[in-house]
């Protein structure tokens, strides 16, 4: 049998995160928090849902006879 070997590199070779996070540009923060978000979310579904409700009653409701 072989024995599991170690290749882990050593600590003074293993890039620090903030070198790496360094030369990224900082995003600004969003004006917006998260229970507006969810409002105008519910709102749209919502909204969605009863078009949807609607567009398939069409077919449903009787027409007048043309005469």
């Amino acid at each position: 049998m072989t024995e599991p070997t170690d290749n882990t590199p050593p600590a003074a070779q293993v890039a620090d995160v903030s070198d790496k996070l360094a030369d990224k540009p900082k995003l600004p923060k969003r004006g917006m928090s998260p229970a507006v978000v969810t409002a105008a979310a519910t709102g749209i579904g919502s909204a969605a849902l009863l078009a949807a409700l609607l567009y398939a009653n069409r077919s449903r409701k009787k027409k007048p006879d043309p005469e």
